[in-house]
């Protein structure tokens, strides 16, 4: 099976926009996000042209704070507090990575958590890995986990093996997957015998930024894989499994692009909704 984004993140945008419709019959505030970038990386201009149009889409509105590359701390920190102190923003999205003058960790304490939509907040990683549902989670690791519910994976009592170790999938990620009652192992360069240790897995999430680098030695017949690499090579981009070689050999495979990435950004403007509600004290 080729486990799709697109009809995942098509229910969630069908979910928001009736969220949004609610919102403006019974009077409560329209959703509103607010994107704090910092320079004019061309990278960061064309995601955010896609978040803007998504937004006019699904009826959340948007604004774009640009400053200057070479801000200082304590200019960023005063825009970042404008923000956090507006009533009428209830989503900031802040574009990464920042430029060295810039303390991240300082940055990340100072986003209030109820308006951290891609988890960037310790007290938000803290909530995650404590089981408290009223944390926003980070949007990779969550699309995981709707990928494979849309597609009707049971989780619970499931193998699955985490091929990343990092705070932006691989550790959140797996606090997701045991509240799902999944057993769970987390995978490095370091992990002697990946192969045999993922060939023995009902799920595999790959995120190790190698282009292509898992084969069929890495999989058996029933495994279920969700490949979470972004890799560019010859201009195209790939995941980290060699879909070629990989896709007619096992149960499912998500494909890259086409996959995970597709669900993120749509779990991204959710995340906008889920940051209005906490303000607003909605259920």
């Amino acid at each position: 099976m080729l486990l799709k984004g697109k009809p995942v993140a098509d229910r969630i945008k069908e979910e928001i926009i009736k969220t949004v419709a609610e919102c403006r019959n019974y009077g409560a505030p329209i959703p509103k996000l607010a994107i704090l970038r910092v320079g004019e990386r061309s990278d960061d201009v064309a995601y955010e042209s896609r978040v803007l149009k998504n937004c006019s889409e699904l009826g959340i509105e948007a604004e774009v704070v640009a400053v200057d590359n070479n801000i200082c701390m304590v200019d960023f920190m005063a825009v970042l507090d404008r923000l956090n102190e507006d009533p009428k923003t209830h989503g900031i999205l802040i574009f990464r990575p920042l430029p060295q003058q810039l303390d991240m960790e300082v940055v990340s304490r100072g986003i209030k958590p109820e308006k951290d939509i891609d988890c960037m907040s310790p007290v938000n990683a803290e909530k995650l890995f404590t089981g408290d549902i009223s944390g926003i989670p980070p949007c990779t690791p969550e699309a995981v986990i709707e990928m494979l519910k849309h597609y009707q994976y049971e989780l619970s009592g499931k193998n699955v093996v985490i091929v990343n170790r990092s705070m932006v999938l691989g550790k959140p990620l797996a606090m997701l997957f045991l509240a799902e009652n999944a057993t769970v192992t987390i995978c490095h360069s370091k992990t002697k015998n990946l192969p045999q240790v993922t060939s023995s897995a009902d799920i595999v999430i790959t995120g190790a930024g190698k282009s292509k680098f898992f084969g069929t030695d890495y999989f058996n017949k029933d495994s279920v894989i969700i490949d979470v690499g972004i890799n560019m090579v010859d201009g195209s981009l790939c995941g980290d499994v060699d879909f070629e070689e990989v896709s007619e050999s096992v149960a499912a495979i998500s494909p890259v692009p086409g996959g995970v990435g597709t669900v993120t950004s749509m779990l991204l403007l959710s995340h906008v909704i889920k940051a209005m509600k906490l303000q607003q004290r909605m259920k």
